[in-house]
Protein backbone atom coordinates (compact mmCIF):
# COMPACT_ATOMS: atom_id res chain seq x y z
CA UNK A 1 0.00 0.00 0.00
CA UNK A 2 2.92 2.45 0.71
CA UNK A 3 4.63 1.46 -2.13
CA UNK A 4 1.48 2.14 -4.42
CA UNK A 5 0.89 5.61 -2.52
CA UNK A 6 4.75 6.53 -3.88
CA UNK A 7 4.35 5.41 -6.84
CA UNK A 8 0.76 7.66 -7.30
CA UNK A 9 3.03 10.66 -6.37
CA UNK A 10 5.24 10.27 -9.39
CA UNK A 11 2.47 9.88 -11.66
CA UNK A 12 1.07 12.82 -13.48
CA UNK A 13 -0.10 14.19 -16.84
CA UNK A 14 2.61 14.04 -19.96
CA UNK A 15 1.94 17.06 -22.52
CA UNK A 16 2.22 16.28 -26.16
CA UNK A 17 5.25 18.46 -26.43
CA UNK A 18 7.39 16.93 -23.44
CA UNK A 19 6.31 13.36 -25.36
CA UNK A 20 7.76 14.75 -28.65
CA UNK A 21 10.72 16.85 -26.76
CA UNK A 22 12.20 12.80 -25.52
CA UNK A 23 10.95 10.75 -28.52
CA UNK A 24 11.72 13.53 -31.46
CA UNK A 25 12.64 10.83 -33.80
CA UNK A 26 9.78 10.27 -33.85
CA UNK A 27 8.63 13.40 -35.94
CA UNK A 28 12.01 13.21 -37.87
CA UNK A 29 14.75 14.65 -36.04
CA UNK A 30 16.98 12.10 -35.78
CA UNK A 31 20.14 13.63 -36.41
CA UNK A 32 21.40 16.78 -37.15
CA UNK A 33 21.45 16.30 -41.15
CA UNK A 34 17.95 14.93 -41.26
CA UNK A 35 16.77 17.81 -38.51
CA UNK A 36 17.58 20.48 -41.10
CA UNK A 37 15.60 19.04 -43.93
CA UNK A 38 12.72 18.28 -41.43
CA UNK A 39 12.55 21.65 -40.78
CA UNK A 40 13.11 23.15 -44.08
CA UNK A 41 10.09 20.60 -45.32
CA UNK A 42 7.66 21.54 -43.02
CA UNK A 43 7.95 25.43 -43.68
CA UNK A 44 7.87 24.61 -47.32
CA UNK A 45 4.84 22.30 -46.92
CA UNK A 46 2.61 25.00 -45.08
CA UNK A 47 3.83 27.81 -47.33
CA UNK A 48 2.83 25.75 -50.55
CA UNK A 49 -0.81 25.05 -48.78
CA UNK A 50 -1.70 27.96 -47.92
CA UNK A 51 -0.68 29.92 -51.12
CA UNK A 52 -2.82 27.15 -52.72
CA UNK A 53 -5.74 27.22 -50.92
CA UNK A 54 -5.58 31.18 -51.39
CA UNK A 55 -5.31 30.36 -54.82
CA UNK A 56 -1.97 32.13 -55.39
CA UNK A 57 0.74 31.35 -57.65
CA UNK A 58 3.64 30.32 -55.22
CA UNK A 59 6.90 31.71 -54.95
CA UNK A 60 9.06 30.49 -51.78
CA UNK A 61 12.43 31.39 -50.81
CA UNK A 62 14.90 29.01 -48.82
CA UNK A 63 17.60 30.43 -47.43
CA UNK A 64 20.21 28.59 -45.27
CA UNK A 65 22.89 30.75 -43.26
CA UNK A 66 25.38 28.79 -41.15
CA UNK A 67 26.66 30.41 -38.10
CA UNK A 68 29.19 27.79 -36.48
CA UNK A 69 30.15 24.08 -37.24
CA UNK A 70 26.89 22.71 -36.12
CA UNK A 71 24.54 25.81 -36.01
CA UNK A 72 22.08 27.01 -38.71
CA UNK A 73 19.97 29.78 -39.47
CA UNK A 74 17.46 28.79 -41.82
CA UNK A 75 14.37 31.50 -43.21
CA UNK A 76 11.66 30.35 -45.15
CA UNK A 77 9.12 33.09 -46.58
CA UNK A 78 6.51 33.08 -48.92
CA UNK A 79 3.61 35.48 -50.74
CA UNK A 80 0.88 33.75 -49.28
CA UNK A 81 -2.10 34.95 -47.80
CA UNK A 82 -0.57 35.47 -44.15
CA UNK A 83 -1.69 34.47 -40.96
CA UNK A 84 -4.30 36.29 -38.56
CA UNK A 85 -2.56 37.76 -35.44
CA UNK A 86 -4.08 35.92 -33.06
CA UNK A 87 -3.39 32.79 -34.60
CA UNK A 88 0.55 33.20 -35.28
CA UNK A 89 1.40 31.72 -32.09
CA UNK A 90 -0.93 28.93 -31.37
CA UNK A 91 0.36 27.71 -35.06
CA UNK A 92 3.91 28.24 -34.58
CA UNK A 93 4.36 27.14 -30.70
CA UNK A 94 1.67 24.69 -30.34
CA UNK A 95 1.71 21.03 -31.21
CA UNK A 96 -1.20 19.36 -32.75
CA UNK A 97 -3.42 22.41 -33.57
CA UNK A 98 -4.50 23.23 -37.20
CA UNK A 99 -6.88 23.23 -39.41
CA UNK A 100 -6.04 20.07 -41.85
CA UNK A 101 -6.68 16.87 -39.22
CA UNK A 102 -10.37 17.43 -39.14
CA UNK A 103 -11.30 17.73 -43.39
CA UNK A 104 -10.96 15.36 -45.76
CA UNK A 105 -9.45 16.90 -49.09
CA UNK A 106 -6.09 16.59 -50.46
CA UNK A 107 -3.37 18.59 -48.51
CA UNK A 108 -0.04 18.25 -47.49
CA UNK A 109 0.20 18.85 -43.86
CA UNK A 110 -2.47 16.27 -41.73
CA UNK A 111 -1.58 16.58 -37.97
CA UNK A 112 -0.52 19.86 -36.96
CA UNK A 113 2.81 18.68 -35.64
CA UNK A 114 5.25 19.72 -38.61
CA UNK A 115 6.16 23.40 -38.39
CA UNK A 116 5.30 23.45 -34.27
CA UNK A 117 8.32 20.30 -34.28
CA UNK A 118 10.97 22.56 -35.95
CA UNK A 119 10.43 24.99 -33.52
CA UNK A 120 10.55 22.38 -30.74
CA UNK A 121 13.66 20.91 -32.00
CA UNK A 122 15.01 24.75 -32.13
CA UNK A 123 14.32 25.87 -28.85
CA UNK A 124 15.83 22.57 -27.01
CA UNK A 125 19.18 22.70 -29.43
CA UNK A 126 19.81 26.60 -29.56
CA UNK A 127 17.89 27.81 -26.73
CA UNK A 128 16.46 30.59 -28.90
CA UNK A 129 13.14 31.52 -29.72
CA UNK A 130 11.48 31.33 -33.85
CA UNK A 131 11.05 34.43 -35.33
CA UNK A 132 8.18 34.95 -37.31
CA UNK A 133 6.67 38.04 -39.50
CA UNK A 134 3.22 37.66 -41.53
CA UNK A 135 1.19 39.96 -43.33
CA UNK A 136 -2.44 39.28 -44.33
CA UNK A 137 -2.97 42.47 -47.10
CA UNK A 138 -1.26 45.37 -47.91
CA UNK A 139 -3.69 47.74 -46.35
CA UNK A 140 -3.08 45.92 -43.05
CA UNK A 141 0.90 46.16 -41.17
CA UNK A 142 2.87 43.60 -40.37
CA UNK A 143 3.21 41.56 -36.72
CA UNK A 144 6.27 40.15 -35.42
CA UNK A 145 6.57 37.81 -32.95
CA UNK A 146 9.17 35.85 -31.13
CA UNK A 147 7.86 32.56 -29.67
CA UNK A 148 8.98 30.12 -27.27
CA UNK A 149 7.27 26.96 -26.47
CA UNK A 150 6.24 26.00 -22.93
CA UNK A 151 7.15 22.48 -23.15
CA UNK A 152 4.98 21.37 -19.61
CA UNK A 153 1.62 22.68 -20.81
CA UNK A 154 2.08 22.74 -24.35
CA UNK A 155 1.11 26.10 -25.11
CA UNK A 156 2.91 29.47 -26.74
CA UNK A 157 5.07 31.81 -24.96
CA UNK A 158 5.43 35.31 -27.02
CA UNK A 159 8.50 36.99 -26.02
CA UNK A 160 8.45 40.22 -28.15
CA UNK A 161 5.51 41.40 -30.25
CA UNK A 162 5.42 44.33 -32.57
CA UNK A 163 3.97 45.93 -36.00
CA UNK A 164 6.60 46.21 -38.13
CA UNK A 165 6.69 47.76 -41.55
CA UNK A 166 7.44 44.77 -44.40
CA UNK A 167 7.44 45.64 -48.06
CA UNK A 168 5.33 42.22 -49.06
CA UNK A 169 1.71 43.10 -50.18
CA UNK A 170 1.07 39.44 -47.90
CA UNK A 171 2.76 36.28 -47.40
CA UNK A 172 4.80 34.60 -43.92
CA UNK A 173 8.59 34.76 -43.24
CA UNK A 174 10.00 32.01 -40.73
CA UNK A 175 13.07 32.29 -38.87
CA UNK A 176 14.73 29.42 -36.85
CA UNK A 177 18.58 28.42 -34.96
CA UNK A 178 19.07 24.98 -34.93
CA UNK A 179 21.81 22.27 -34.55
CA UNK A 180 21.83 20.87 -37.83
CA UNK A 181 24.49 19.68 -40.20
CA UNK A 182 24.77 20.42 -43.80
CA UNK A 183 25.97 18.00 -46.83
CA UNK A 184 25.08 17.21 -50.23
CA UNK A 185 23.62 13.87 -51.56
CA UNK A 186 20.63 12.17 -52.41
CA UNK A 187 18.97 12.93 -48.49
CA UNK A 188 20.13 16.26 -48.74
CA UNK A 189 18.22 19.57 -48.33
CA UNK A 190 19.22 20.27 -51.96
CA UNK A 191 18.00 17.20 -53.10
CA UNK A 192 14.78 17.86 -51.33
CA UNK A 193 14.19 21.56 -52.92
CA UNK A 194 14.92 20.04 -56.75
CA UNK A 195 12.23 17.38 -56.44
CA UNK A 196 9.81 19.93 -54.65
CA UNK A 197 10.61 21.71 -58.01
CA UNK A 198 9.57 18.64 -60.26
CA UNK A 199 6.57 17.74 -58.72
CA UNK A 200 4.64 21.04 -58.40
CA UNK A 201 5.89 22.51 -61.63
CA UNK A 202 3.33 25.61 -60.94
CA UNK A 203 5.64 26.93 -58.12
CA UNK A 204 8.79 28.99 -58.27
CA UNK A 205 11.66 28.30 -55.56
CA UNK A 206 14.37 30.45 -55.14
CA UNK A 207 17.41 28.28 -52.92
CA UNK A 208 20.16 29.72 -50.78
CA UNK A 209 22.63 27.26 -49.67
CA UNK A 210 24.77 28.06 -46.55
CA UNK A 211 28.20 28.45 -49.17
CA UNK A 212 25.93 31.14 -50.75
CA UNK A 213 25.12 29.62 -53.73
CA UNK A 214 21.56 30.74 -55.29
CA UNK A 215 19.97 28.37 -57.47
CA UNK A 216 16.33 29.83 -58.66
CA UNK A 217 14.03 27.00 -59.94
CA UNK A 218 10.86 28.52 -61.95
CA UNK A 219 7.86 27.69 -62.64
CA UNK A 220 6.74 25.18 -65.78
CA UNK A 221 2.84 26.03 -65.28
CA UNK A 222 1.02 28.91 -64.57
CA UNK A 223 -2.13 27.56 -63.49
CA UNK A 224 -2.71 26.50 -60.06
CA UNK A 225 -3.57 22.64 -59.34
CA UNK A 226 -7.57 22.35 -58.74
CA UNK A 227 -8.69 23.30 -55.28
CA UNK A 228 -9.85 19.89 -53.68
CA UNK A 229 -13.44 20.11 -52.19
CA UNK A 230 -13.74 18.73 -48.62
CA UNK A 231 -15.99 15.70 -48.47
CA UNK A 232 -17.35 13.37 -46.16
CA UNK A 233 -16.00 10.22 -45.45
CA UNK A 234 -16.84 6.94 -47.89
CA UNK A 235 -18.56 4.18 -45.69
CA UNK A 236 -16.30 1.40 -47.19
CA UNK A 237 -13.40 0.99 -44.39
CA UNK A 238 -14.85 2.61 -41.62
CA UNK A 239 -14.28 1.38 -38.08
CA UNK A 240 -16.50 0.20 -35.14
CA UNK A 241 -15.40 2.97 -32.83
CA UNK A 242 -15.78 5.70 -34.82
CA UNK A 243 -18.72 4.65 -36.35
CA UNK A 244 -20.17 4.17 -32.84
CA UNK A 245 -18.75 8.17 -32.22
CA UNK A 246 -20.73 9.21 -35.63
CA UNK A 247 -23.79 7.59 -34.32
CA UNK A 248 -23.82 9.45 -30.70
CA UNK A 249 -22.79 12.90 -32.25
CA UNK A 250 -25.29 12.69 -35.41
CA UNK A 251 -28.12 15.57 -35.49
CA UNK A 252 -29.85 12.99 -37.60
CA UNK A 253 -33.07 11.74 -36.17
CA UNK A 254 -32.95 8.34 -38.41
CA UNK A 255 -30.84 5.87 -39.01
CA UNK A 256 -31.43 6.40 -42.78
CA UNK A 257 -31.26 10.10 -42.70
CA UNK A 258 -27.20 9.08 -40.65
CA UNK A 259 -26.38 7.38 -43.47
CA UNK A 260 -27.76 9.89 -46.05
CA UNK A 261 -25.76 12.81 -44.27
CA UNK A 262 -23.17 11.88 -42.77
CA UNK A 263 -20.75 9.87 -45.51
CA UNK A 264 -20.91 10.46 -48.86
CA UNK A 265 -21.88 8.61 -52.29
CA UNK A 266 -24.78 7.20 -49.77
CA UNK A 267 -28.21 8.18 -51.02
CA UNK A 268 -32.16 7.23 -49.97
CA UNK A 269 -31.82 3.66 -52.34
CA UNK A 270 -28.14 2.99 -50.95
CA UNK A 271 -29.10 3.75 -47.07
CA UNK A 272 -32.18 1.25 -47.44
CA UNK A 273 -30.21 -1.45 -48.83
CA UNK A 274 -27.44 -1.02 -46.18
CA UNK A 275 -29.88 -1.07 -43.22
CA UNK A 276 -31.83 -4.25 -45.29
CA UNK A 277 -28.33 -6.13 -45.83
CA UNK A 278 -27.56 -5.20 -41.78
CA UNK A 279 -30.59 -5.91 -40.96
CA UNK A 280 -31.36 -2.94 -38.92
CA UNK A 281 -35.23 -0.56 -39.32
CA UNK A 282 -34.10 2.49 -40.98
CA UNK A 283 -36.60 4.39 -38.79
CA UNK A 284 -34.60 3.53 -35.76
CA UNK A 285 -32.81 6.52 -33.73
CA UNK A 286 -28.93 7.04 -34.16
CA UNK A 287 -28.18 6.94 -30.37
CA UNK A 288 -30.09 4.29 -29.71
CA UNK A 289 -27.55 1.77 -31.81
CA UNK A 290 -26.02 -0.83 -30.12
CA UNK A 291 -22.63 -1.59 -30.48
CA UNK A 292 -23.65 -5.45 -31.85
CA UNK A 293 -26.08 -3.76 -33.96
CA UNK A 294 -23.23 -1.15 -35.19
CA UNK A 295 -20.93 -4.49 -36.03
CA UNK A 296 -24.02 -5.52 -38.53
CA UNK A 297 -24.67 -1.95 -39.63
CA UNK A 298 -20.81 -2.50 -40.88
CA UNK A 299 -21.57 -6.01 -42.44
CA UNK A 300 -24.37 -4.85 -44.05
CA UNK A 301 -22.44 -1.78 -45.55
CA UNK A 302 -20.06 -4.36 -47.12
CA UNK A 303 -22.46 -5.97 -48.67
CA UNK A 304 -23.56 -3.29 -50.11
CA UNK A 305 -22.31 -1.54 -53.26
CA UNK A 306 -21.69 1.84 -53.36
CA UNK A 307 -19.86 3.65 -55.84
CA UNK A 308 -16.51 5.13 -55.26
CA UNK A 309 -15.59 8.58 -53.28
CA UNK A 310 -15.46 11.82 -55.83
CA UNK A 311 -12.09 12.39 -56.97
CA UNK A 312 -12.56 16.26 -56.69
CA UNK A 313 -11.10 16.34 -53.08
CA UNK A 314 -8.24 15.08 -54.46
CA UNK A 315 -6.17 17.69 -56.51
CA UNK A 316 -3.69 14.77 -58.62
CA UNK A 317 -0.99 16.85 -61.06
CA UNK A 318 -1.91 15.26 -64.18
CA UNK A 319 -0.20 13.62 -66.82
CA UNK A 320 1.12 16.86 -68.84
CA UNK A 321 2.18 18.59 -65.62
CA UNK A 322 3.96 16.29 -63.98
CA UNK A 323 5.76 15.19 -67.32
CA UNK A 324 6.69 19.23 -67.60
CA UNK A 325 8.18 18.76 -64.09
CA UNK A 326 10.05 16.14 -64.96
CA UNK A 327 11.58 17.87 -68.37
CA UNK A 328 12.43 20.76 -66.69
CA UNK A 329 14.57 19.15 -64.22
CA UNK A 330 15.92 15.74 -65.70
CA UNK A 331 17.78 15.71 -69.08
CA UNK A 332 16.87 12.48 -71.07
CA UNK A 333 15.79 11.73 -74.14
CA UNK A 334 12.28 10.05 -73.79
CA UNK A 335 9.56 11.00 -71.23
CA UNK A 336 5.93 8.96 -70.45
CA UNK A 337 3.49 9.70 -67.61
CA UNK A 338 0.17 8.20 -66.34
CA UNK A 339 -2.57 9.31 -63.55
CA UNK A 340 -4.88 6.27 -62.67
CA UNK A 341 -8.46 6.59 -61.97
CA UNK A 342 -9.80 7.58 -58.03
CA UNK A 343 -9.45 3.97 -55.70
CA UNK A 344 -10.22 3.87 -51.98
CA UNK A 345 -8.38 2.50 -49.51
CA UNK A 346 -10.61 2.21 -46.10
CA UNK A 347 -12.83 4.50 -47.17
CA UNK A 348 -9.94 7.24 -48.06
CA UNK A 349 -9.90 8.28 -51.81
CA UNK A 350 -6.81 8.71 -53.47
CA UNK A 351 -4.61 8.80 -57.05
CA UNK A 352 -1.57 7.44 -57.80
CA UNK A 353 0.54 8.84 -60.62
CA UNK A 354 3.55 7.91 -62.52
CA UNK A 355 6.41 8.70 -64.95
CA UNK A 356 9.31 7.55 -66.40
CA UNK A 357 12.22 9.66 -67.91
CA UNK A 358 14.83 8.07 -69.59
CA UNK A 359 18.37 7.67 -71.50
CA UNK A 360 20.40 10.65 -72.49
CA UNK A 361 23.06 11.80 -69.72
CA UNK A 362 21.03 9.46 -67.31
CA UNK A 363 23.85 7.11 -66.10
CA UNK A 364 22.95 3.64 -67.19
CA UNK A 365 25.23 1.25 -65.40
CA UNK A 366 23.75 1.75 -61.51
CA UNK A 367 20.03 1.50 -60.31
CA UNK A 368 17.12 4.10 -61.52
CA UNK A 369 16.84 6.61 -59.49
CA UNK A 370 13.45 6.16 -57.66
CA UNK A 371 11.40 9.81 -56.72
CA UNK A 372 8.27 9.21 -54.48
CA UNK A 373 5.71 11.77 -53.37
CA UNK A 374 2.66 11.85 -51.57
CA UNK A 375 0.83 14.83 -51.65
CA UNK A 376 3.28 16.89 -53.58
CA UNK A 377 5.71 16.22 -51.37
CA UNK A 378 9.04 14.76 -51.45
CA UNK A 379 10.07 11.38 -49.55
CA UNK A 380 13.60 10.72 -49.55
CA UNK A 381 13.83 8.37 -46.22
CA UNK A 382 12.85 5.10 -45.13
CA UNK A 383 12.83 4.14 -49.40
CA UNK A 384 13.29 0.36 -48.50
CA UNK A 385 10.32 0.58 -45.91
CA UNK A 386 7.54 2.69 -48.65
CA UNK A 387 4.85 0.99 -50.61
CA UNK A 388 6.04 2.43 -53.33
CA UNK A 389 9.95 0.55 -53.34
CA UNK A 390 8.20 -2.30 -52.26
CA UNK A 391 5.63 -2.05 -55.48
CA UNK A 392 8.53 -0.98 -57.98
CA UNK A 393 10.64 -3.85 -57.14
CA UNK A 394 7.78 -6.06 -57.40
CA UNK A 395 7.38 -5.32 -60.88
CA UNK A 396 9.35 -7.18 -63.64
CA UNK A 397 10.93 -4.81 -65.68
CA UNK A 398 12.92 -6.96 -68.12
CA UNK A 399 9.96 -6.76 -70.53
CA UNK A 400 10.21 -2.89 -70.73
CA UNK A 401 13.79 -2.31 -71.28
CA UNK A 402 15.42 -2.37 -67.74
CA UNK A 403 17.83 -4.97 -66.05
CA UNK A 404 16.40 -6.71 -62.78
CA UNK A 405 18.11 -9.06 -60.92
CA UNK A 406 15.13 -11.03 -59.22
CA UNK A 407 12.92 -8.61 -56.73
CA UNK A 408 15.39 -5.47 -56.35
CA UNK A 409 15.33 -2.05 -58.27
CA UNK A 410 15.87 -2.01 -61.66
CA UNK A 411 18.99 -0.79 -63.43
CA UNK A 412 19.32 1.43 -66.02
CA UNK A 413 19.25 4.85 -67.45
CA UNK A 414 16.05 6.02 -65.86
CA UNK A 415 14.48 7.89 -63.56
CA UNK A 416 10.94 6.22 -62.21
CA UNK A 417 8.41 9.19 -60.41
CA UNK A 418 5.59 7.90 -58.26
CA UNK A 419 3.01 10.08 -56.58
CA UNK A 420 0.31 9.42 -54.46
CA UNK A 421 -2.64 12.12 -53.75
CA UNK A 422 -5.20 11.42 -51.08
CA UNK A 423 -7.33 13.07 -48.85
CA UNK A 424 -4.95 11.07 -45.74
CA UNK A 425 -1.78 9.49 -46.32
CA UNK A 426 -1.57 6.40 -44.16
CA UNK A 427 2.50 7.19 -43.53
CA UNK A 428 4.11 4.93 -41.30
CA UNK A 429 5.33 7.12 -38.96
CA UNK A 430 4.91 10.94 -37.86
CA UNK A 431 8.00 11.89 -39.71
CA UNK A 432 5.51 11.31 -42.73
CA UNK A 433 8.20 9.58 -44.67
CA UNK A 434 7.00 6.27 -46.19
CA UNK A 435 3.68 5.04 -47.35
CA UNK A 436 2.27 2.15 -45.37
CA UNK A 437 1.71 -0.90 -47.02
CA UNK A 438 -1.95 -1.65 -47.76
CA UNK A 439 -2.98 -3.71 -50.78
CA UNK A 440 -5.42 -1.27 -53.04
CA UNK A 441 -2.40 1.27 -52.76
CA UNK A 442 0.03 -1.34 -54.08
CA UNK A 443 -1.75 -2.37 -56.55
CA UNK A 444 -2.66 0.83 -57.89
CA UNK A 445 1.25 1.80 -58.08
CA UNK A 446 1.57 -1.13 -59.86
CA UNK A 447 -0.40 -0.31 -62.43
CA UNK A 448 0.36 3.00 -62.65
CA UNK A 449 4.15 1.43 -63.32
CA UNK A 450 2.79 -1.24 -65.79
CA UNK A 451 1.24 1.53 -67.89
CA UNK A 452 4.31 3.42 -68.08
CA UNK A 453 6.70 0.40 -68.83
CA UNK A 454 4.20 -0.36 -71.45
CA UNK A 455 5.27 2.95 -73.01
CA UNK A 456 8.77 2.23 -72.25
CA UNK A 457 8.67 -0.80 -73.48
CA UNK A 458 7.85 0.16 -77.17
CA UNK A 459 10.27 3.08 -77.29
CA UNK A 460 13.46 0.74 -76.09
CA UNK A 461 11.87 -1.87 -78.86
CA UNK A 462 12.28 0.81 -81.30
CA UNK A 463 15.68 1.63 -80.30
CA UNK A 464 16.61 -1.52 -80.56
CA UNK A 465 15.13 -2.59 -84.14
CA UNK A 466 16.94 0.50 -85.29
CA UNK A 467 20.15 -0.30 -83.85
CA UNK A 468 19.74 -3.62 -85.87
CA UNK A 469 18.86 -2.13 -89.09
CA UNK A 470 22.20 -0.17 -88.34
CA UNK A 471 24.26 -2.60 -88.00
CA UNK A 472 22.84 -4.43 -91.27
CA UNK A 473 23.15 -0.97 -93.18
CA UNK A 474 26.99 -1.10 -91.66
CA UNK A 475 27.43 -4.62 -92.43
CA UNK A 476 26.25 -4.64 -96.18
CA UNK A 477 28.38 -1.04 -96.51
CA UNK A 478 31.56 -3.25 -96.55
CA UNK A 479 30.77 -5.42 -99.06
CA UNK A 480 29.45 -2.51 -101.65
CA UNK A 481 33.04 -2.16 -103.38
CA UNK A 482 33.26 -5.95 -104.28
CA UNK A 483 29.41 -6.15 -105.07
CA UNK A 484 29.98 -2.98 -106.89
CA UNK A 485 33.05 -4.88 -108.82
CA UNK A 486 30.97 -8.13 -109.74
CA UNK A 487 28.15 -5.89 -110.89
CA UNK A 488 30.60 -4.06 -113.14
CA UNK A 489 31.76 -6.95 -114.95
CA UNK A 490 29.00 -8.35 -115.56
CA UNK A 491 26.33 -5.37 -116.92
CA UNK A 492 29.53 -3.56 -118.47
CA UNK A 493 28.31 -0.16 -116.46
CA UNK A 494 30.72 1.89 -114.57
CA UNK A 495 31.50 0.77 -110.91
CA UNK A 496 31.55 4.22 -109.64
CA UNK A 497 28.15 4.90 -110.73
CA UNK A 498 27.35 1.30 -109.31
CA UNK A 499 28.74 2.48 -105.65
CA UNK A 500 26.75 5.63 -105.67
CA UNK A 501 23.53 4.18 -106.07
CA UNK A 502 24.02 0.92 -103.93
CA UNK A 503 24.79 3.67 -100.98
CA UNK A 504 21.52 5.61 -102.17
CA UNK A 505 19.28 2.57 -101.68
CA UNK A 506 21.47 1.71 -98.56
CA UNK A 507 19.34 5.21 -96.60
CA UNK A 508 22.40 4.51 -93.89
CA UNK A 509 21.48 8.41 -93.12
CA UNK A 510 18.41 7.92 -92.59
CA UNK A 511 18.87 5.33 -90.12
CA UNK A 512 21.51 7.32 -87.93
CA UNK A 513 19.05 10.23 -87.65
CA UNK A 514 16.51 8.17 -86.61
CA UNK A 515 18.44 6.68 -84.08
CA UNK A 516 20.42 10.45 -83.11
CA UNK A 517 16.49 11.99 -82.63
CA UNK A 518 13.95 11.78 -79.94
CA UNK A 519 11.88 9.20 -81.00
CA UNK A 520 8.12 10.56 -80.55
CA UNK A 521 6.06 9.31 -78.11
CA UNK A 522 4.26 5.76 -78.95
CA UNK A 523 0.41 6.21 -79.46
CA UNK A 524 -1.49 4.56 -77.44
CA UNK A 525 -2.29 0.50 -78.85
CA UNK A 526 -6.20 1.63 -78.37
CA UNK A 527 -6.67 4.44 -81.27
CA UNK A 528 -10.13 6.38 -80.92
CA UNK A 529 -13.26 5.73 -81.81
CA UNK A 530 -13.48 7.83 -84.42
CA UNK A 531 -9.75 6.66 -85.80
CA UNK A 532 -11.35 3.15 -86.12
CA UNK A 533 -14.65 4.26 -87.80
CA UNK A 534 -12.31 6.04 -90.47
CA UNK A 535 -10.26 3.04 -91.35
CA UNK A 536 -13.14 0.90 -93.30
CA UNK A 537 -13.40 4.06 -95.49
CA UNK A 538 -9.32 4.07 -96.15
CA UNK A 539 -9.54 0.76 -96.81
CA UNK A 540 -11.75 0.82 -99.33
CA UNK A 541 -10.65 4.51 -100.87
CA UNK A 542 -7.37 2.51 -101.50
CA UNK A 543 -8.66 -0.33 -103.03
CA UNK A 544 -10.24 2.09 -105.35
CA UNK A 545 -7.32 4.03 -106.16
CA UNK A 546 -5.58 0.16 -106.98
CA UNK A 547 -8.11 -0.41 -109.75
CA UNK A 548 -7.89 2.61 -111.37
CA UNK A 549 -4.56 2.72 -112.20
CA UNK A 550 -4.91 -1.39 -112.71
CA UNK A 551 -7.76 0.05 -115.36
Amino acid sequence: MVIAQELAKKQREISIAEFFEKNRHLLGFDNKRKALLTTIKEAVDNSLDACEEARILPDVNVEINQLSEFRYNVVVEDNGPGIVKVQIPKVFAKLLYGSKFFKLSQSRGQQGIGISAAVLYAQLTTGKPVKITSKISPKDPAHYYELYIDVKTNTPVIMKEEVIEWKKDSGTRIELTLEAEYLKGPQSVDEYVRQTAVINPHVTLTYTNPKAEQVVYARAAETLPPHPKEIKPHPYGIEIGLLMRMLDATPARTLQSFLMSEFSRVGAGTAKEICENSPLLPSMKPAEVSREQAEKLIEGISKTKIIAPPADCISPIGEELIEKGLRKEVEAEFYCSTSRPASVYRGNPFIVECAIAYGGKLPGDSPVILMRFANRVPLLYQQGACATTESVTDTNWKPYGLQQSGSSIPAGPAVIVVHMASVWVPFTSEAKEAIAHYPEIMREIKLALQECGRKLGIYVNKKVRIHQQLERANLFERYIPEVADSLSNIASVPKAALIEKLNSTLKKDEIQAQLDMKIPEPEDDTAAPEDSAETPVKKKAVKKEQQRKLK
